[in-house]
């Protein structure tokens, strides 16, 4: 097999780690090298298998669940309990990473999270790694990163320095399995292993919604959202179908993978803004197990959000890096309810762009603040307007464009196959 030839196709692992808004978009850029002739397998949590699955990607398994460690964070007696917890799962996700890597790869793709664990086992097999992220990963002047301690713009310096320290504690994460991890594989001790030490990077979010700021690396991108996957053979429920063509478009309302096991409380408060705010809503249960009630309330399941929102009015949401992105595709409206880590970015973003309110706390809300919120929403028409024009924008854009042409002028692989090779006869 010639160097042109063997370069067509590639074993491309995809790796990632956390709820389903950091699996979803992976399908969709796996789908898409797939066509460009590539093997594609994904690497998440068990309870992914089947969204990956049912995509048409090879799945392989990394030890976790985040639902559980979130629900045991909430339960923890004291920040050390919580700590080792983390470790745990540190600990379990570089294992699984390593594994999965030694299940063949010529190219390992990463998000942001797993990142050091991604670029150690790259190191470790002779694989090349480039980072997949989907929200802002390089400290910038020009804001603060998301999982900033505050989202106020604190001047040049003052977001430099906001960026810096998100990055120091995404490392830290981490940092005690790397160091484990490189003794395990015969690594040189105390190389940086760090997610900005991989590169280059692509960032699958528009630049419409954050423009690359200008002080970033050479090597680092913003390319465009990668949309989520539908699965094999999807059909919509006929129950949701018919709900919605029973009346005028509903509100959207759902909090993803957050606020487990606070179901019975927010399941009122819904229903509570739901009557105040006079729509029509459809609920998905998600993580909190949210249970709408009334004649003009449907709850639902997983549902893929490229056809739901569409025929939404708004869409009330965690303001999730996914959520957040398939709202501003299908030109509608939000109310975003930030809880925790990036979320407060995107909220502020969606409030910036104009097509949303003030964000709503999640730490404040109330039946009443829900519902005057999505009243604010949806009688703002520059609300619906703006969102329109950026849905417009963002359908223009190929998210995979840049990030597919990179791969295929990756340089030969046989030579990163038989070190791969050596190194799985030779095991650590």
């Amino acid at each position: 097999m010639g160097l042109a030839e063997e370069n067509r196709s590639m074993r491309i692992l995809i790796i990632t780690a956390g709820s389903r808004g950091d699996v979803a978009p992976f399908t969709g850029l796996g789908r898409r090298l797939l066509d460009a002739g590539h093997q594609v397998a994904v690497a998440a949590h068990p309870s992914f298998a089947a969204l990956v699955g049912g995509c048409g990607l090879d799945y392989r398994s990394v030890p976790g669940d985040p639902q559980g460690l979130i629900r045991d964070w909430a339960r923890a007696a004291s920040r050390e309990e919580a700590q080792a917890l983390t470790r745990a799962y540190a600990d379990g996700l570089a294992d699984g990473v390593v594994e999965a890597a030694a299940g063949g790869a010529d190219l390992l793709l990463t998000a942001f999270g797993p990142a050091p664990l991604s670029r150690t086992a790259g190191e470790a097999f002779g694989v090349p790694v480039i980072g997949t992220y989907l929200a802002p990963s390089f400290a910038t002047g020009q804001f603060p990163l998301p999982n900033a301690r505050s989202i106020d713009d604190l001047g040049p310096e003052g977001n430099l320095a906001a960026g810096r320290d998100v990055l120091k504690r995404a490392e830290g994460v981490f940092a005690g399995a790397v160091t484990r991890l490189r003794a395990r594989l015969g690594l040189p001790a105390g190389a940086p292993s760090a997610p900005v030490d991989v590169r280059p990077v692509f960032h699958g979010f528009s630049p419409l919604v954050v423009p690359r700021p200008e002080d970033w690396p050479s090597w680092v991108e913003v390319t465009g959202y990668w949309w989520p996957a539908r699965p094999d053979g999807w059909q919509p429920p006929a129950e949701l179908v018919d709900f919605l063509r029973a009346g005028p478009p509903p509100v959207f309302i759902g909090f993803g993978s957050m606020a487990a096991g606070q179901g019975e409380q927010l399941s009122e408060l819904v229903a509570a803004a739901v009557k105040r705010a006079g729509v029509r809503a459809v609920v998905q249960a998600g993580w909190a197990d949210l249970n709408g009630c009334g004649a003009d309330v449907l709850t639902i399941g997983d549902v893929p959000h490229d056809w739901l929102f569409p025929r939404t009015a708004a869409v009330v949401h965690h303001a999730g890096a996914g959520t957040t992105a398939a709202g501003l595709r299908a030109g509608v409206p939000a109310v975003p309810v930030p809880v925790m880590a990036d979320q407060p970015f995107w909220a502020s973003r969606l409030h910036a762009l104009g097509v949303a309110p003030r964000p709503v706390p999640f730490q404040e809300l109330t039946g009443e603040a829900l519902g005057d919120a999505i009243k604010a929403c949806l009688s703002e028409p520059s609300h619906r307007r703006r969102a329109a024009e950026l849905a417009r924008g963002i359908a223009a854009e190929d998210g995979t464009a840049s990030l597919l042409a990179h791969i295929g002028e990756q340089p030969g692989t046989g030579r990163a196959r038989r070190h791969y090779r050596d190194r799985l006869n030779d095991p650590p």
